[in-house]
Parts: C-alpha cells; sequence; structure tokens
C-alpha cells in the first residue's frame, strides 16, 4: 500500500489577453494585480477590459475572468 503524500494543487489560472498576447495570471486577480505583475506603474495608464475603458479608480476592484481581453496603454511624455 503507498503512502505517497499527493501534490499540492495547483493554483487556479486565468487565461487572458493582454495587448493581443496571450497571458497567465494566477486567480484570483484585479486590473491592479495584473499591472503590478507586468510591473506597469499605474501613473499615465490606461486600461481597456473587453472593449470597455476600466477608471483608474476601479483598478482595484474590476476582478479579471478567464478569457478577458485587455489593452493596457502607458502614456510617456517626451522631449
Amino acid at each position: 500500500m503507498s503512502t505517497a503524500d499527493p501534490s499540492p494543487a495547483a493554483p487556479p489560472r486565468l487565461r487572458l489577453r493582454v495587448n493581443g498576447e496571450p497571458r497567465e495570471v494566477v486567480a484570483p486577480a484585479t486590473v491592479a494585480d495584473l499591472l503590478a505583475a507586468l510591473g506597469v506603474p499605474r501613473t499615465h495608464t490606461a486600461v481597456e477590459r473587453n472593449r470597455q475603458i476600466v477608471p483608474k479608480p476601479e483598478f482595484e476592484r474590476v476582478a479579471l475572468a478567464d478569457g478577458d481581453v485587455l489593452e493596457i496603454v502607458t502614456l510617456v511624455g517626451g522631449g
């Protein structure tokens, strides 16, 4: 009789499309979590989720779902 410990289950992941590229993130996740994981600063950043603009004050509250399509644009000043 085997007494091997079962390996822990992998955390659930969300499959997203970000700026046209497939990405996976650990669920649950918000827009703010995604930006942090990508290293994208929230200042001067616009996010569109499934063709809807996400207001910056909502980044912490908007939960991502499997299959979401996001476009992230960061404004860069120049001279």
